[in-house]
Formats: C-alpha cells, structure tokens, sequence
C-alpha cells in the first residue's frame, strides 16, 4: 500500500459516506442551516478561531468547531479525524503535494462566492478543471532580530546583508558572550514543535536555489546542490545558541521563543505569524524588532528578500452533508468578507474583538484590510526596494515522512551521534524514495 496515497488508504472506509454534486448544495448563503467543523493548521492562531467560531455562531446561529492539530501533527491528525462519524468539513492541504493525497475529499469550489473573493487564480490549486483548494494566508519568515542586543553587541541590522555577515556577527557575539550576556541564536530545538523550522523552513533554502538553478518547480529526484550551504547555516545555529547543541532534542518551540522574549538571544528564526506572540504589553515594541532574510552563502545576497508564499489552503470536505457543506463554504466567505472576520485575519494587537491580536496574516481575499504585522509590512518594503523573495518550495517535499526523517538526522548530527552524510543521505536519497511511492 503506498504510503503518501491517503485518498486510497480510507477508500474502504469511507465508501459508504455519499459525494454531494455541488448543484445540489448551492443554497442561499446566510442561511442558518447545517455545522461547520474547521480543523486548523496553525496552533499559534487556535485562541482567535475559537473565538471567531463563537461570534459567528451567535450571529448566525450555525454551531461551528474548530479543532486545533498539535504542532507537527496536521496529516495524521487529518487521517484520524475523517474517518469519523463527524469528519471536518473544512481542512487544510498544504500545497500541490498534499492536495494530490487528499484531492477526493475535496468539494470542487468553481462558482462558489469565496473563490470570487481571491485576489488572483493563482492562489487556487485546481485539479483539471476543478478548484479544490485555496489559500488563506500568504505569510513570510526570516530571522527575527533584537534590534536592542544587536546594537548593543556593536552592530546594526544594516550591517548584515550575507552570511558572512551573519557569520561574523555571530561568532563576534559568541565570543563575547560571557561580557554581554546573552547569546546569538535562540536555542534551534528539535522537538516536534520546533523541529519545523530546520526540516522543511529552512531546507526549502537550498531547495529555493536548487529550483532556480535548475529552472524548475518541482522535482522527484532533488540533487543537493547547496546541502553544504544548508550545513553552514544549520551549524551556524547550532553552535552560537543559549544551549549545546546536545540537548536540542528536548528543546522546544516555546522554549526559543521565551528565550527570545527574555533577552537571551538576538536571533530568531521564525515568521510573521509569530508576531502577536512577541509584540504586546510587558513584550516587544515594533522599534525592537526587524526581520532579515536568512543567507546560506548562495545567489545575489544583497538583493535576497525574506521567504514569502503559503503553505495554507482551505479545503471544504464533499462528503459532508449539503447543509454542512454549505454552512461550511458561508463561514469561509464571512471569514473573508465581513468586518469582524477580515479584522481577526489581519489585524494584529487588539484587533479581536475580545481585545486580543488578530492572527496578523496578509489573506489574499479582495476584502483584506492593510495588515499592521511589523514583519508583514518589512516584506512590502523589501519587495519595493527591488529584493527578490524567496519562494515557498517546500510544499514540494514529498511526505510528511521525508521531513521526519531529514529531522531525526538534523537531531543526531547536533548531538553528535550522527554525520552530516546521514543528512545528505535523508535529502537525496529520501526524497527519491518518498517520490517513488507518489507514482
């Protein structure tokens, strides 16, 4: 049985659920009929779904829930869930290889009114002629900096526009760590709630060049053209952090952020979803901070924007009921149309109507307001001074196992107890493999 073929591993058990032709279900919208369960991607924006769930619930009467997969855990979290009595009728694929796993779960959205919405087709993943997903967020990350610690190491964020910069400042914060007391790097941990951002966030760096390189945009033999590029930058982390890189395995995402938070690093690597996680009372003013893209040594450095795209499409679930599918497809377009929603989605601090920040995404929905995310708004500006973003490629790995796999021998190479051939061996050669069981 192939492993990344989910559609065919639940076809037993989902044969008896019926597939609703989308005629049938194209009531009025507004209608106060049929549930909604949305089952997010993104656990650092589950409290603003659940409260949006419960406005909209009490300004429609439709009951909506919205369950939140732990970090690391969405396909199987995804896989458990639709096999149920009540499977979600809105879910997440996160790009062309995880719509080719879960495309006949997937309602076709052609003429819906959320489709209209978007800014472009170019969000929409289609198979053949029909839309089965688009995307809801279009985010970027980089290195998040302390402008305060970096200024008062003797250095300005303008002083970095390579790695060899980010080289030289590093090592020179390193060395003089005792004396200033802290260090260059937030702890990279490699736990499944941190281990994200090394295994798919950063290797889509060299996937990035590889790709441009290549004039390609995908791929089912990777080369690891710049894995030498990728050691320097992973080693660069790994070796001038909060901790020794032998206990990583423990470390988490909570654990770099608050290591952040207190001053203990300058340097952060993570994306503007992070934002109201650092920006608030008793945190971060937008003065602290800046973001700068993350250099491995590889292409016009000078001229390198931040890695901006997404890896976030929503989905309506066709073996739902009609009433559901269409309580779904009304709850995604107030979502990105009403005051209320488009607020939650965008905004930053105070934005949610309980007082909290919005999710401070950049929505590419024709209703988006003009997002207020510090980093967001640093992506416009490298854009306009002419600096190239670097594409999200990783929606292009091959599984979720690929990633697993490259994680555990990023993990034993940190430790010690690994090589940096086995890390080689998990790109190329398990991409390769994984690929073989998508054919």
């Amino acid at each position: 049985m192939k492993r990344s073929n989910v559609s065919k591993k639940l076809a037993v058990i989902m044969a008896a659920c019926m597939i609703v032709p989308q005629a049938s279900v194209m009531a009025a919208e507004g209608e106060a009929a049929g549930e909604v369960y949305y089952l997010n991607f993104k656990p650092e924006a589950d409290a603003q779904w659940q409260e949006l769930a419960e406005l909209y619930t009490a300004e429609t009467g439709v009951p909506v829930t919205v369950v939140t997969a732990a970090s690391n855990t969405y396909e199987q979290t995804l896989m458990s869930e639709i096999a149920k009595d009540n499977p979600p009728t809105m879910f997440h694929v996160n790009g062309p290889i995880g719509l080719e796993n879960w495309k006949d779960y997937c309602y076709d959205l052609t003429g819906s009114s959320i489709l209209g919405e978007l800014t472009s087709e170019d969000y929409a993943l289609k198979d053949g002629d029909a839309t089965l997903a688009i995307a809801m967020a279009i985010e970027s990350y980089g290195i998040i900096v302390n402008k305060t610690l970096l200024s008062e190491a003797g250095y300005e964020v303008e002083d970095i526009d390579s790695f060899e910069d980010l080289k030289n400042v590093a090592e020179d914060i390193t060395a003089r760590k005792d004396e200033l007391g802290f260090a260059a790097f937030t702890s990279a941990g490699m736990d499944g709630s941190s281990n994200w951002r090394y295994h798919t966030h950063l290797a889509n760096l060299p996937i990035y060049f590889e790709y441009l390189d290549e004039g390609i945009s995908s791929t089912d033999t990777i080369k690891g053209t710049y894995l030498d590029n990728y050691k320097a930058i992973f080693d660069l982390y790994i070796n001038n952090s909060t901790c020794d890189p032998a206990v990583l395995v423990s470390k988490t995402g909570d654990d770099s952020r608050n290591e952040f938070l207190a001053g203990e690093a300058v340097f952060y690597q993570n994306g503007s979803w992070e934002y109201s996680n650092l920006v608030g009372e008793d945190k971060f003013s937008d003065d602290d901070l800046a973001m700068i893209p993350i250099y491995i040594g590889v292409g016009d450095e000078a001229n390198q924007g931040l890695c901006t795209g997404t890896e976030n499409y929503w989905c309506v679930n066709k073996d739902a009921s009609p009433e559901n599918i269409q309580a779904t497809l009304d709850f995604m377009y107030w979502c990105v149309t009403s005051e209320t929603g488009t607020e939650a989605m965008g905004g930053g601090e105070g934005a949610m109507p309980s007082g909290e920040a919005g999710m401070g995404f950049v929505i590419p929905f024709k209703g988006a307001i003009e997002s207020t995310n510090l980093f967001v708004k640093q992506d416009a500006a490298y854009t306009e001074a002419g600096k190239t973003p670097v594409s999200w490629n990783f929606t292009t790995m091959p599984s979720q196992t690929w990633k697993d796999d490259l994680g555990s021998a990023l993990t034993s190479y940190a430790a010690g107890v690994g090589s940096w051939d086995d890390v080689v061996s998990a790109f190329v050669d398990g991409w390769a493999a994984e690929y073989s069981y998508l054919s």
